[in-house]
C-alpha cells in the first residue's frame, strides 16, 4: 500500500511525532505540578497516592499534546526535507506536493479517530477519578505534628502541649492537655511523659500518657471539683481527618467532563423535552391572559373584589374602576409569569449549551490532528531548514491559535453569543483554511522563495 516515499516520510516523522508529544506532555505535567503541589506538601500522602493523582491527570494532557506533537513533527520533516533537497528529488520523480503528504494524512485520519476514541472512553473515566481522588486529599489535613512548648489545636477539641518533644522517638515530656469535647464538664490532664499514634484502622489518635493527673470541672455545678490520679491512661481521638481515605465514587456526580458523548446526548434529549413542555405551559398561559384582555374572560385564579373607597359611586363607574383594576393586576401577574417562563426556558438552554460545546469538543480536538497537517507540511516546506527552533516556534504559534479559540469559544458558547459547534469548530477551520490556501501556494515557486529567504534569516538566530 505504501510505497518507499511513504515509509521514508514516516519513518521521519514518528520519531519527531513522539519527541513532540512528550515535550507537550511534560509542559503540561510541570503546569499542573506547580498548581497543585501545594495541596500535597505536609499531607504525608504516599507515593502512590501522588502518582495515582498524575496518572488520571495525565489523560487530558495526552489529549492536548498528540496535535501539538503532529504539528512539530511535521513541520520538522518536511522541513528536513526541503532542507536536503529531497523535496525536489520526489518532485522531478512526479510527485506532487499532495502525494507526497498522503501518508501524513492517512496518519492524520487515524491519529485523530483513536485521538476521539481516548477522548471519549478514557479520559471520561479519568477526569472523574482524578476529581474524586483530589477531593479526598483536599479533605485531608496535614499530618499531625507537636513542636516542643506550642500549644497544639489540630486535633478536633483537644489542645495538647508538649514541653519538649523527641523528634526520634516520639516521646514526649511535659504534657498538659485541655479535653473540651463534652458539652458540660472539662478535663485538664497533666502527665510526666506520653506518646502519640494511631489506631491499627487509623481511624483514631491514641494518646498514651504516664504519671500523672486529670482535673474534672463541672460547667453546671460549680460545687464538684474532680482530681484523678493514673500511673497510665489513654486518650483515643477523632482523627480520621489526617488520614487519607478514598472515598466511594459512586456517591460523586458527575460533570460534563465526565460523561461520553452518548450519556451527554441523553442528558441534552431530556433537558430539550422539558424545554418543550416549558414552551407549551407558556403558550397556555399568554392565551389565557390574552383571552381575559381581549374578551373578558376571566383566568381562574383572578378575584374580584369591592374596595372601601368605591361604595359610595354609582354601579357603572365602580364596575368600569374594577375592571381597570382587575385587568392591572392580570398584567402585573401576567408579566411576573411571562419572566418565570422565559427565565426557566434560558436556563435550560444554557445547559444544552454546555453540554453540547463538550460534545463539539470531543470531537474537534482530535480533528486537529488533521487540520494541523494540512498546515504544517506546506510551512515545513517553506522554511526549508530542518531547524529545532523554528519549528518548535511555529508549531507554539499555531498551537496557542487553536488553543485561544477554543478557549474564547468555549466562553462564547456559554454565554449563548454563538452556537457550540462554531465555538469549538472556528480555530481547526481558519487553520483548515489557511493549509488549503497554503497547499495550493506553495507549488508556485516564487512564493516560495519569497518566503523561504525570511524564514533563512529568521532561522539563523536560533542556530
Amino acid at each position: 500500500m505504501f510505497t518507499i516515499i511513504d515509509r521514508y516520510i514516516l519513518r521521519h516523522h514518528i520519531p519527531t511525532f513522539l519527541f513532540g508529544t512528550a515535550v507537550g506532555v511534560f509542559l503540561f505535567l510541570m503546569q499542573f505540578l506547580m498548581n497543585q503541589l501545594d495541596k500535597f506538601i505536609g499531607k504525608g500522602l504516599s507515593a502512590w497516592v501522588i502518582m495515582q493523582v498524575i496518572t488520571y491527570n495525565l489523560a487530558w494532557m495526552v489529549v492536548l499534546a498528540v496535535p501539538m506533537g503532529v504539528l512539530f513533527s511535521v513541520v520538522l520533516t518536511f522541513g528536513n526535507l526541503s532542507s536536503n533537497s529531497e523535496i525536489t528529488v520526489i518532485k522531478a520523480s512526479g510527485a506532487g506536493l499532495i502525494r507526497m503528504m498522503r501518508v501524513m494524512i492517512i496518519a492524520g485520519f487515524i491519529l485523530s479517530y483513536l485521538l476521539y476514541l481516548f477522548n471519549d472512553y478514557v479520559l471520561p473515566e479519568a477526569n472523574h477519578k482524578a476529581k474524586i481522588l483530589m477531593a479526598d486529599i483536599n479533605r485531608k489535613k496535614p499530618t499531625f505534628s507537636l513542636e516542643s512548648g506550642q500549644f497544639s489545636q489540630a486535633i478536633s477539641g483537644y489542645t495538647i502541649l508538649a514541653r519538649k518533644v523527641d523528634s526520634i522517638s516520639g516521646k514526649l515530656t511535659g504534657v498538659t492537655i485541655y479535653d473540651n469535647t463534652k458539652m458540660y464538664t472539662q478535663n485538664i490532664i497533666s502527665a510526666d511523659s506520653g506518646y502519640i499514634k494511631s489506631n491499627p484502622t487509623y481511624s483514631k489518635m491514641v494518646i498514651t500518657l504516664y504519671n500523672g493527673e486529670m482535673h474534672q470541672i463541672f460547667k453546671n455545678r460549680e460545687d464538684i471539683y474532680r482530681i484523678i490520679n493514673f500511673q497510665k491512661g489513654e486518650i483515643y481521638a477523632d482523627a480520621s481527618e489526617f488520614f487519607f481515605s478514598r472515598s466511594n465514587a459512586d456517591v460523586f456526580s458527575r460533570g460534563d467532563r465526565e460523561m461520553r458523548i452518548s450519556d451527554m446526548q441523553k442528558i441534552i434529549d431530556g433537558i430539550a423535552k422539558n424545554q418543550l413542555e416549558k414552551i407549551k405551559d407558556f403558550d397556555s398561559l399568554l392565551i389565557n391572559h390574552l383571552n381575559f384582555l381581549l374578551y373578558g374572560t376571566q383566568p381562574p385564579y383572578s378575584q374580584q373584589f369591592i374596595s372601601p373607597e368605591l361604595r359610595n359611586v354609582n354601579d357603572a363607574t365602580r364596575s368600569k374602576i374594577e375592571a381597570l383594576k382587575t385587568a392591572e393586576m392580570q398584567l402585573n401577574h401576567f408579566r411576573m409569569n411571562l419572566y418565570a417562563a422565559s427565565s426557566n426556558i434560558e436556563s435550560l438552554q444554557d445547559r444544552i449549551d454546555q453540554y453540547s460545546v463538550e460534545i463539539q469538543k470531543k470531537y474537534s480536538i482530535p480533528f486537529a490532528c488533521l487540520v494541523f497537517v494540512l498546515i504544517a507540511a506546506p510551512l515545513g516546506i517553506i522554511i526549508r531548514r530542518g531547524n529545532f527552533g523554528v519549528a518548535a516556534g511555529i508549531s507554539l504559534l499555531f498551537y496557542v491559535f487553536n488553543w485561544v479559540s477554543l478557549i474564547g469559544g468555549e466562553k462564547l458558547a456559554d454565554r449563548g453569543i454563538i452556537s457550540p459547534v462554531l465555538s469549538m469548530w472556528g480555530g481547526d477551520i481558519l487553520v483548515g483554511i489557511a493549509g488549503i490556501i497554503l497547499m495550493i501556494r506553495v507549488n508556485n515557486e516564487s512564493f516560495q522563495r519569497k518566503f523561504s529567504d525570511f524564514f533563512k534569516k529568521l532561522s539563523k538566530k536560533f542556530r
